[in-house]
């Protein structure tokens, strides 16, 4: 009897018969086999059980309606799963020709009905046998398949490891440094002896003239000449580098490769060994679309089998890591030349203020005597309108003159932080009405109407009056400038939320839409005609903004258009405003000072010669003197109470006249008065430090020496004990 083991599967036995006792009597005989029995009365579910499942041996009844055994045999041996499934023809009748078709259809016996049972139980349990030792086999054979399989998937992933692992260290290495030639040298290491035999880095896409390459083999990495590769290595790297992809070389150059290394002890070409590379290759260095260089390996084929995923990898590493430290060369390169380009402009810039600073010095010297000779003029000549009219035109060039040049120079000051706001409480109505007696002989000039609209009440704030005045005069002379004979200007001051608001409105040319936003730019200006009737150079709105700003304001222009005007408005932070009942009240009149001894010193003698003439008109004595060593002379001889020295004088500069002076009884309770070209803010601080008691520049208004002086003269003739008490 054949049962099956614990633990193993039944096999299926399908028996066909259209005769139910003789199912029944298949069923009693074959039950002792301990399998599954299917019993199907037709053809038809034959071939359905057949395509459901598999069966070890198929007991067919030969003579069946429908569909007989020997059409349900030929059938059944169309489908791939029974093509060789045994089986055995029941008849009960069974002549030489029906047993003949019967085996050509691949029966495997013929049994007589009725049937001997141990006789049918023994050929069935025979195939039964036979059925699970194959399906065994099977389970065994795809069991092992199984493990090779595991294995298999478990070696890849172990490769797969340790490539990840070998081209994350590479990434690594390949990167530690951001030099090209230490990159070449690394990636080297890397092949040789990890990968291949011999390995050829060429660091450039133009061989020819790439001086020398990078060679790692027996453990040594050094630099060779191109030219000392041998024809075969330096082809395959060209065309490598030419085609942008993979050159592998075959057998018939294996042997000229062995001879690609020059040595350096014999300088001939010598075989490497004894053994021969058996697999070599050129590949290009791509990161993107950028070629950076070329590599060449080589491998013998026993210890070192070259993994050409990897390579590609490692390739395509190196490329990036060459990109970078091409990168970062270049970005070296660039900051050194830019650092090089911001020292010489720097340089430039230096050169520029210093030359500004002669410039204005060399400016102001011609116009210093002009403009004090035509106050002079105008003290002493008699009344004549002609006269008047004359002299007014060439006060008016003067400041003009002195205005262009100290806005070219103040514009240098601000770039480089250089000027200092003398801030005091400020009466904004006064600078509106300062700024207004500025522009309004423009103004008048032009035909045109000036509105004024002041604060309706006096306030004031913490600032810088000249400043201020300087920022609003440049919006009056633009807004007179830029607008036709006949229109109106108009200034508008108010109070908001915020502070105080100046606005000037005019009736001109107005600003392109495409100028507006590029309006407060340095020596921006509109579209001129050849005469340029507006004058100017561009500079007066870049400092009137930045002024502002000083101030903690600011100042924004608009337009509607060209032809449409334009408007500037000038807004001060509320910070610092300060009640107007708190202002100082205006001192009471002084009497006349008493006269002096003035010592005018000047290397231009027409300058000082104006200044002599000036002082003498308000009944001082004066002397002059032309140079550093004169001057000193001048000084203990005429013992000046008053020294107006100039700074730049031949023989010695002023700054030493003022200490040599300071150092003698009379030069230390004289007043030293600086006026000079020089008007920066270090030259006054070096005037200061020198012993100058003010500093004024060139070309200063003579009435504002003559007040300074006339003040000290004041406060010296008062006593010391009221001056205390005060």
């Amino acid at each position: 009897m054949t049962v099956p083991a614990e633990g193993e599967d039944k096999v299926n036995i399908l028996v066909v018969d259209d005769l139910p006792e003789k199912l029944l009597v298949f069923r009693t005989v074959l039950e002792e086999l301990g399998q599954e029995l299917v019993f199907v009365r037709s053809g038809r579910e034959a071939l359905r059980e057949v395509l459901q499942r598999e069966f070890a041996v198929i007991l067919l009844d030969v003579n069946m309606p429908d569909i007989d055994g020997f059409e349900t045999a030929t059938l059944i041996r169309q489908y791939k799963r029974s093509v060789d499934t045994p089986i055995i023809f029941i008849t009960s009748y069974a002549d030489e020709m029906q047993t003949e078709r019967g085996y050509a259809l691949g029966a495997v016996d013929y049994i007589l009905s009725p049937v001997v049972p141990h006789i049918l139980r023994s050929k069935v349990r025979v195939f039964v046998r036979l059925f699970a030792m194959q399906r065994q086999l099977r389970r065994q054979a795809d069991a092992r398949a199984a493990v090779a399989a595991a294995e298999a998937a478990r070696e890849a992933a172990e490769d797969s490891d340790r490539r990840s692992a070998f081209l994350a260290s590479a990434s690594h290495v390949l990167n530690s440094s951001l030099q090209a030639a230490v990159s070449r040298r690394d990636l080297a290491r890397l092949l040789v002896p990890t990968l291949a035999t011999t390995a050829v880095v060429v660091g450039s896409d133009d061989v020819d003239s790439q001086p020398e390459v990078v060679l790692a083999s027996d453990g040594s990495v050094r630099e060779l000449p191109w030219s000392s590769l041998d024809g075969s290595v330096r082809v395959a790297l060209r065309r490598a580098i030419k085609d942008r992809t993979r050159v592998n070389l075959d057998e018939m150059l294996l042997t000229a490769l062995e001879e690609a290394v020059q040595e350096p002890s014999t300088g001939s070409f010598e075989p490497r060994s004894s053994r021969r590379w058996q697999r070599a290759a050129a590949l290009p260095l791509i990161n993107g679309d950028r070629l950076l260089g070329a590599l060449f390996v080589a491998s013998d084929g026993r210890e070192h089998l070259v993994d050409w995923r990897v390579l590609d990898d490692l390739a395509a590493r190196a490329a990036a890591a060459l990109e970078n430290a091409t990168l970062y060369g270049s970005l070296q390169s660039e900051i050194v030349e830019r650092r090089a380009a911001e020292m010489e402009l720097q340089e430039a810039g230096r050169r520029k203020d210093e030359f500004l600073a002669m410039l204005s010095h060399e400016l102001r010297n011609p116009l210093a005597p002009v403009r004090t000779a035509l106050e002079v003029i105008r003290r002493v000549a008699p009344p004549d309108p002609k006269l008047n009219r004359a002299c007014e035109i060439m006060v008016r060039q003067v400041q003009q003159m002195t205005r262009l040049i100290d806005e070219l120079l103040d514009v240098a000051r601000i770039s480089q932080g250089k000027i200092v706001l003398t801030r005091e409480k400020v009466d904004l109505n006064a600078v509106i009405a300062h700024s207004v007696e500025t522009a309004q002989p423009l103004v008048d000039s032009r035909g045109q109407t000036l509105l004024v609209q002041p604060l309706a009440e006096p306030v004031w704030l913490q600032g810088d009056f000249a400043r201020l005045a300087q920022v609003l005069s440049n919006l009056l002379n633009n807004a007179s400038k830029y607008s036709e004979r006949g229109t109106t200007v108009r200034l508008h001051a108010s109070l908001d939320g915020s502070g105080a608001v100046i606005r000037v409105r005019d009736e001109g040319i107005g600003i392109d839409a495409q100028l507006l936003p590029r309006i407060f730019d340095l020596f921006t200006q509109g579209a001129r005609g050849l005469d340029r009737a507006q004058g100017g150079l561009g500079v007066g709105l870049t400092l009137a903004r930045r002024l502002a700003e000083m101030h903690g304001g600011r100042l924004e222009a608009a337009s509607e258009g060209v032809g449409k005007g334009s408007e500037f408005t000038l807004r001060l932070p509320c910070v610092g405003l300060i009640a107007s009942g708190d202002a100082t009240p205006a001192p009471a009149e002084q009497p006349p000072p008493p006269a002096c001894r003035v010592l005018v010193v000047d290397d231009n003698r027409d300058a000082a010669q104006s200044v002599a003439s000036f002082f003498e008109l308000s009944g001082h004595e004066v002397r002059t003197a032309a140079d550093g060593g004169e001057a000193l002379v001048a000084a203990e001889l005429f013992s000046p109470e008053v020294v107006v020295l100039d700074i730049g004088l031949p023989v010695l500069d002023g700054y030493e006249v003022a200490r040599r002076l300071r150092q003698t009884p009379v030069g230390k309770a004289a007043l030293l008065l600086a006026l000079t070209g020089y008007g920066q803010r270090e030259d006054r601080q070096n005037a200061e430090a020198a012993g100058f008691d003010h500093h004024f520049v060139k070309p200063a208004d003579p009435m504002v020496l003559l007040n300074c002086i006339d003040g000290w003269l004041r406060d010296r003739a008062v006593p010391a004990s009221e001056r205390s008490s005060a």
